[in-house]
């Protein structure tokens, strides 16, 4: 029996998310468990809409922008967003659109391809609905014409983080999680990993932030501790404050990575970004306020905004990095009251 050939097989690749973009794809918030029902002024659902709306709107002045609706939404979403965002209907349940999204790949000859993960709610969550995101990857590569690849293995955009040489950041309690992958190896997900991103060295990490394992987390992504900003050189979270549970994990983190070589035998530089000040929610518990969780857009950093003494710093140490682009800082405490951030609500589509 023949196999039928993988995206790397045929050249496709996950670039970096520095290298130029097409687009970028959102999906717009939709009344649910997660943002409510009552969408008058004020309430949970408005006040996420209006977050969302003011990334796109922010991001459509830097590249286009494509955003999801649910069925029978498009008028609701127009009320909310800047008209150049372009807006289309499919059946939707949620709004993270870079973990219901398509992974977009290249082969540098001109030609767009899709990498469709199986989707199930994050680890079938008992809180989560599916039924209609698992198809939205599919619906958008159709959207951008793109050359769509099945996975069958779990995961999410947000669990996956690439240098564009042959490197990806995951983390153990993501890929290897029994309600998303049971029974899998390391070895399992690597190979299937490589075989649709490109790559060919995983970086494992052991954890996520410790709020991202509450009732209504991720179990772990990787896009909001740790992140490539260019070849050998990764962004990670840290906690200062040792009274906050995620200061030991940062220290991990950056410990590991810096142990750690790239696809190339690179050792890894590693610049720690310092959380926010503020340590609790309103209800007391751990915040998991990241500047991680950023997202490059043609000729800018979005980036995270908290109304926090350490913003300044943050896009501070961003313009280092990327000098040619405008730092954009949106406030994304919305967002993160949702269990998300700005790079969890995008998805970019790269340019061929």
């Amino acid at each position: 029996m023949t196999t039928a050939p993988t995206p790397a097989d045929l050249g496709f690749s996950m670039p970096a998310e520095w290298q130029p973009h097409e687009r970028t794809w959102m999906a717009f918030p939709t009344p649910n468990d997660t943002f409510g029902t009552d969408d008058g002024p004020g309430s949970d659902l408005d006040t996420a809409r209006l977050a969302w709306a003011a990334v796109a709107g922010t991001i459509a002045r830097y590249e286009p922008v494509t955003v999801i609706a649910g069925t029978g939404e498009s008028e609701a979403a127009r009320r909310y967003l800047d008209p150049a965002v372009t807006v289309v209907e499919r059946p939707l349940d949620d709004a993270w659109m870079r973990d219901i999204g398509p992974t977009f790949l290249t082969d540098g000859r001109g030609s767009l391809a899709a990498a469709d993960w199986t989707f199930n709610g994050w680890g079938a969550q008992s809180w989560a609905s599916w039924d209609h995101d698992r198809h939205i990857a599919e619906h958008v590569g159709g959207l951008a014409g793109a050359r769509r690849f099945a996975s069958r293995l779990v995961n999410e955009g947000g669990g996956i983080h690439v240098d564009g040489e042959g490197t990806v950041l995951v983390t153990e309690t993501v890929q290897l999680d029994p309600g998303r992958n049971p029974g899998w190896t390391r070895e399992q997900v690597e190979r299937e990993l490589h075989a649709h991103l490109g790559t060919r060295k995983a970086i494992w990490l052991p954890r996520g932030l410790t709020r991202d394992y509450d009732e209504f987390g991720t179990r772990g992504h990787v896009d909001i501790v740790a992140a490539f900003l260019r070849p050998g050189l990764v962004a990670v979270h840290t906690q200062p404050d040792p009274a906050h549970p995620d200061h030991q994990v940062g220290q991990e983190i950056a410990a590991l990575l810096r142990a750690a070589t790239d696809a190339h035998g690179r050792p890894l530089e590693v610049l720690e970004l310092a959380a926010p000040t503020v340590l609790r929610d309103p209800a007391g518990e751990p915040v998991d306020y990241s500047y991680i969780n950023h997202y490059l857009v043609n000729g800018a950093v979005i980036l995270c905004a908290f109304d926090d003494p350490r913003d300044a710093a943050a896009a501070d140490a961003f313009a280092k990095v990327f000098p040619d682009r405008t730092i954009e800082l949106v406030d994304a405490r919305p967002i993160f009251a949702n269990g998300g951030g700005i790079h969890c609500i995008t998805q970019q589509q790269p340019r061929v």
